[in-house]
């Protein structure tokens, strides 16, 4: 690990909200959360995306207003449902983000995970998917939105204008964007695709298998199977691997009031999501020693470069602040990590396409 940013699940409530907090009070916390953070020196500010559901959604307009709020963090996604999206139309907007970001963006997307409406894309317009999990348009779209990211020219132009036989490209382009696209991946399958397809790599928060083996162990074996398929692939760049964990450094009385647990809580959960058998990650909340060699133990948050910490957002801005600098403070000196103020993240070169 040499970088973390906090991935915000965007909770808020109808009316009095989750503790108060309705979509507008989420949104500029998320908002001055990221501002905060920014300052402390995290390098990444990373939002979910759900529809139909009282949570963070639409991701764009929030991402411009962070990424014009603030200086170094990396601004982005965990992740963009692709069943939902137009990808010429996403692909216009990331393109933007990206400027305004100047580059500072980890946009990651994917299939998307189990959602509250049924289908809910066919309620957005998309349909004609033949899969119940929709997972076949997803990766139609994402393989145009790539083309259209990577700067081909996909419309026929009015021959009026340009002559015959020219074709035009999605307007803004940002060279580098391509650099700063991520896929969310929930197995090891799943990970090589993503290696093949020469992405970056967002390990989910839940894993779609479940082999006896811990939740760290499962995501080392799919980041190695990534980086080994990027390798074999013919891909020469530094690609880039994140993961994600619940972690709550107790430094205070009030934290351990608000953070300790009981005696066995803690550990991987196992459970079924969309018809598999699944792994979720556990919680990590000690003193910081303590949780420096739990961190240092988990072979998936040593191969990536990037930790994600899932925090409570809707329980306020100084919280989620006081969590991040505890973090900052006791923790992530203790496993590499570059503050922002030393530039933007990079990945791990591969010298070999046996290299984990």
């Amino acid at each position: 690990m040499q970088a973390f940013g906090f991935l915000s699940f965007g909770h808020y409530g109808n009316g009095a909200g989750v503790h108060g907090v309705d979509a507008r009070q989420m949104l500029h916390d998320s908002i001055d959360i990221s501002v905060g953070a920014d300052e402390l020196g995290v390098n990444g500010a990373y939002f979910r995306v759900h529809h139909f559901a009282t949570q963070a959604a639409s991701p764009m307009p929030l991402l411009s207003a962070v990424a014009a709020r603030t200086q170094r963090i990396e601004v982005g996604t965990g992740v963009i449902d692709m069943r939902y999206e137009n990808p010429l139309t996403l692909a216009e907007e990331a393109a933007a983000l990206d400027l305004i970001a100047d580059g500072r963006v980890a946009l990651g997307v994917s299939r998307g995970s189990p959602e509250p409406a049924e289908r809910g894309w066919e309620t957005f317009g998309y349909t004609g998917s033949k899969d119940p999990r929709g997972a076949d348009i997803a990766r139609a779209k994402f393989d145009l939105f790539l083309r259209a990211v990577r700067g081909e020219r996909l419309a026929p132009a009015d021959p009026q204008q340009y002559g015959p036989g020219q074709l035009l490209r999605v307007e803004p382009h940002s060279p580098d964007l391509i650099d700063h696209i991520w896929w969310g991946a929930g197995s090891r399958e799943s990970a090589e695709n993503v290696g093949r397809m020469g992405v970056n790599l967002m390990s989910s928060t839940l894993l779609t298998e479940a082999t006896g083996a811990s939740f760290g162990d499962l995501q080392a074996e799919q980041i190695a199977r990534y980086r080994a398929a990027y390798a074999e692939a013919g891909h020469t760049g530094t690609p880039r691997v994140s993961v994600s964990r619940s972690v709550f450094p107790i430094v205070t009385g009030e934290d351990r009031l608000m953070f300790g647990m009981r005696p066995g809580e803690g550990g991987d959960q196992i459970g079924i999501i969309d018809g598999f058998r699944s792994t979720f990650g556990r919680t990590y909340a000690g003193e910081p020693d303590q949780i420096v060699a739990e961190l240092q133990a988990d072979a998936a948050v040593q191969a990536a470069d990037t930790l994600m910490l899932t925090i409570p957002s809707q329980l306020g801005v100084d919280l989620n602040l006081h969590i991040l600098e505890n973090f900052a403070q006791h923790v992530a000196p203790a496993l590499g990590w570059k503050p922002n103020t030393e530039g933007p993240v990079v990945g791990r070169p591969l010298t070999a396409p046996s290299q984990a």
